[in-house]
């Protein structure tokens, strides 16, 4: 009786220390996906605000291409830090599809082309799209091995009790999206 009394604290010993050590390693993994976000975001933000200056870059040498510039501009209205993640995430696939419609404007242009503001600008857009390829890489793979830690068996069950949810990848959209934004000059 003394040796069942023993190994029933034993064992549930062992499953209080399972649990509180799956709670902490749920808690870390879902620190690291919004780190991500938080990584990625900054990188968004640049994008974001790099977006004015190229419209009215271009402006200058199309006006009469104000559809295409004012469907950039509409995607881009509102406050940047009032927009919910996914909301960041929605506009900024409108600013994608947008990005490609001024490029293709700038073909139209040859001297907006050779123009040094335009250039810079779509030079530093061409490094922020790569640091946003690069972080929707790393969100992406932290988002997974959280999922993985929430859904997968024995830890689902800690992550239920605790409400603990998979969390959504950043997956492209739309066909547009897919492709790269093309920068060419």
């Amino acid at each position: 009786m003394k040796y069942a009394i023993i190994a029933i604290i034993v064992i549930v010993v062992l499953i209080v220390l399972y649990i509180g050590a799956t709670y902490n390693a749920l808690i870390r993994k879902r620190n690291s996906v919004e780190e991500a976000f938080a990584t990625m975001d900054v990188y968004l933000k640049k994008r974001w605000d790099l977006i004015p200056n190229l419209v009215s870059t271009v402006k200058g040498y199309a006006k009469h291409e104000a559809e295409t510039l004012e469907r950039v501009i509409a995607a881009r209205n509102g406050r940047y830090q009032d927009l919910s993640d996914d909301d960041k995430i929605a506009a900024n696939s409108e600013l994608s599809k947008g990005l490609a419609s001024i490029n293709v404007l700038a073909e139209s242009y040859p001297d907006l082309k050779a123009n040094q503001n335009f250039m810079n600008l779509q030079n530093q857009l061409s490094k922020t799209e790569d640091d946003i390829a690069n972080a929707r890489k790393f969100y992406n793979a932290v988002v997974r091995i959280y999922n993985n830690k929430v859904q997968m068996f024995p830890s689902s069950i800690v992550a239920s009790m605790f409400h603990f949810t998979a969390k959504k990848m950043f997956v492209v959209e739309n066909e547009t999206e897919r492709e790269a934004v093309k920068v060419e000059f």
